[in-house]
């Protein structure tokens, strides 16, 4: 899920019960809350009572799309036509030129609950055959002809703390998945969300083991609590959170905090902001930059038309003019910004040209960097390599202390990282990513 949710440009819609053979059509999103509405409720209701009719609908759809709750079963869709547990929805029927043009003004609108980030489950029914704790339709239309605001209706039936978004980005409705599986050595927003994620889902499941949150390294404790998660939840206990454990956490996450019900715990924005993606262009600096020079310098070894670029931390015109080759020889758009996409492609190219190489190459820059972060626990080669440039540095750093050169990457050498870490001022979570392994080769050579 994004970190504040987007209005999605389509929806998918399964007509019919979920575990029913029914088809899915997708369709605007504009135009299932056009349809949904024209089924839902009259035309000639007053204004006030539509209004707030079609809050409640967009705010309905968008927690079901927000939470993934059906994909996250492992379905295909987004939400049903069902009326007893989604809302109605006739495909291809007819919608009101009224209703239309409300739902053009406000569809990127919904409601939140005060201080939550994800749209309110905004139950509803129609208050004379079916009633339920939320909205009564036909009460709308009683408040509305008192006078009633659509917001000061909102409020009379979802209570006071109650919030209304305006004017939500449109975009593209893409699964929360990363489309890679994490592990130990993985890195990232996505490495911190399933953290995230897991701790609260211990609080209801206590065998599962809590994580450390402020690091955004996929750790051996990250591993530990993942495979006592899937070991409770009958998934296979490899402590890889591939797809289907990824959206078992995501089911079992939502059914905890209770997001898609009218009590929702909700989500705050520190639970589920992001702390590590972000655009890189020129002007910018800092680890990231770092990490990106690393691999478009080890790149210029392979592909000549690369130009050279010094690993300094400060995105300038030589990290630009190399980030423009790249960009216009992988067919991406020549903007000269690294966004997510443009860094995946560049980290796969990388992962690429390590992969080919025989194990006893070097480069001028160094011993290769294998394309994960190292952490506690890992073995072989890549430990000691860290472990030899770690005892280098140390000589001149006595802050940093030596290590054992035994290819075990243990509590020691975790220590003698994290001090290194600090001496530059990085993350201090006891991992070698890419900038501090070309810190620790740039200045290990240079010694």
């Amino acid at each position: 899920m994004s970190v504040t949710p987007i209005i999605p440009q389509t929806i998918t819609v399964h007509l019919g019960r979920p575990n029913t053979p029914a088809p899915d059509v997708t369709v605007p999103f504009t135009d299932y809350i056009k349809n949904v509405a024209s089924n839902e409720i009259y035309p000639t209701w007053p204004e006030s009572a539509i209004r707030a009719n079609i809050l409640a609908q967009i705010s309905f759809a968008l927690n079901r799309v927000y939470t993934e709750y059906y994909r996250s079963r492992g379905y295909d869709f987004d939400i049903t036509d069902n009326t007893s547990i989604d809302q109605q929805f006739v495909y291809g029927g007819e919608v009101y030129d009224n209703i239309s043009r409300i739902v053009d003004e406000i569809f990127n609108n919904y409601i939140v609950r005060t201080g939550s980030v994800e749209p309110l489950f905004a139950q509803f029914c129609d208050g004379y055959t079916t009633f339920c704790s939320g909205l009564s339709q036909w009460g709308t239309v009683t408040l509305a002809n008192q006078g009633y605001t659509p917001y000061e209706i909102l409020r009379y039936y979802y209570g006071d703390n109650i919030s209304l978004v305006f004017d939500a980005p449109v975009g593209g409705n893409t699964e929360s998945y990363p489309g890679v599986a994490l592990r130990r050595g993985s890195f990232g927003d996505n490495v911190l969300t399933i953290k995230r994620e897991l701790n609260r889902i211990a609080k209801n499941y206590p065998a599962i083991p809590r994580v450390n949150e402020n690091s955004g390294v996929y750790d051996l404790e990250t591993e530990e609590a993942v495979k006592e998660f899937q070991r409770i939840f009958n998934l296979e206990p490899d402590g890889v959170v591939g797809k289907a454990t990824w959206y078992k956490i995501k089911q079992i996450f939502a059914g905890v905090k209770r997001l898609s019900e009218i009590t929702s715990e909700g989500l705050e924005l520190s639970e589920v902001e992001k702390r590590y993606t972000r655009e890189l262009q020129i002007g910018d600096s800092g680890v990231d930059v770092e990490a990106l020079q690393y691999y478009l310098a080890f790149l210029g070894y392979f592909f000549p038309e690369l130009p050279p670029i010094p690993i300094t931390g400060f995105f300038g015109t030589f990290t630009r003019d190399a980030v423009f080759t790249f960009q216009n020889n992988y067919g991406l758009p020549v903007t000269g910004v690294v966004d997510a996409n443009v860094f995946n492609e560049i980290e796969r190219a990388y992962r690429s040209a390590v992969s080919d190489l025989p194990p006893s190459y070097q480069t001028a820059i160094g011993e290769p960097y294998p394309g994960r972060f190292i952490i506690e626990g890992d073995r072989g080669e890549s430990v000691r390599i860290i472990q030899r440039y770690l005892n280098v540095v140390a000589q001149g750093n006595p802050s940093i202390p030596t290590v054992a050169v035994d290819g075990i990457f243990g509590p020691r050498t975790r220590a003698a990282v994290t001090a290194f870490q600090r001496s530059l001022g990085f993350e201090q979570n006891g991992a070698v990513g890419p900038a501090e392994w070309a810190e620790l080769v740039i200045r290990g050579n240079n010694l």
